[in-house]
């Protein structure tokens, strides 16, 4: 009798009786809270500026009328923060009937190509989204090219913004070799940077085109890499020869 017991519990916990029943249970009880008032009036979200909307709504998956207690916002949030456009996310039940969800979104910062496809990319160089449409809507950002690229376009980019007159007509920075940049400007002048010292060889650049609009002559390429030297060369179609510039600035850098 005891075996034949034992068996009964067995079977009735391995065909998943149990498990319906207590499903079953729950699903009266969060009927029943509806019905006494305690369900989905309103969803409201707060913080979300590009994100989908269609998405977040997806993502919370609950609609009004819903049993509220049978929301999980643990869950919720877990999955918003899955959502690469959300850096975090904060998901309340507000009894008796309000979803409430609040995100952060990742801020995009500049785009990077990486084989032949643009990526949106915050400032840890994250990807936020490489869906067309939506790349395009930040088309004025910064462009940096190459593999590693999205990772050290942070310290890259907060530099230039120190040297404005070269920001402003810088059209890409390529990643070269997994260590230095090369700057490509708007008029096919190709600035290429040291391993070291960038901010050193910003300033001798931008004060090189303040006192002598270097970066508005028919050049090919600006070379940076010697240490208190601005080695250029110009176009092929140009009258003057490839020289060197020594150049020396007034104060000290």
């Amino acid at each position: 009798m005891f075996l034949a017991l034992l068996w009964g519990a067995a079977w009735v916990s391995s065909s998943g009786i149990i498990g319906r029943a207590q499903d079953n249970v729950a699903n009266g009880f969060y009927r029943m809270t509806a019905r006494n008032g305690f369900a989905v009036r309103d969803i409201l979200v707060e913080g979300r500026q590009n994100a989908d909307t269609e998405v977040l709504l997806g993502l919370i998956h609950a609609e009004r009328g819903d049993p509220i207690f049978a929301f999980n916002p643990a869950t919720v949030r877990e999955s918003l923060e899955k959502e690469s456009w959300i850096a975090q996310a904060r998901v309340e039940r507000r009894l008796p009937g309000v979803i409430f969800v609040s995100i952060v979104e990742r801020k995009p910062f500049a785009l990077w190509q990486s084989q032949n496809k643009v990526k949106l990319i915050d400032a840890d160089g994250i990807v936020i989204s490489d869906v067309k449409r939506e790349v395009a809507r930040f088309s004025n950002l910064p462009l940096v090219v190459g593999a590693g690229a999205e990772k050290k376009a942070a310290s890259l980019l907060d530099l230039m913004a120190a040297e404005p007159v070269v920001m402003e007509r810088m059209v890409a920075a390529m990643y070269v070799g997994d260590r230095r940049w090369d700057l490509r400007l708007k008029n096919n002048i190709t600035v290429r940077m040291p391993e070291e010292d960038l901010s050193v060889a910003l300033r001798r650049l931008a004060e090189a085109q303040e006192k002598d609009a270097l970066l508005d002559k028919p050049l090919d390429t600006i070379d940076l890499r010697e240490p208190g030297r601005i080695v250029i060369r110009t176009r092929p179609d140009a009258e003057a020869q490839d020289y060197k510039v020594s150049y020396q600035p007034d104060k000290a850098i």
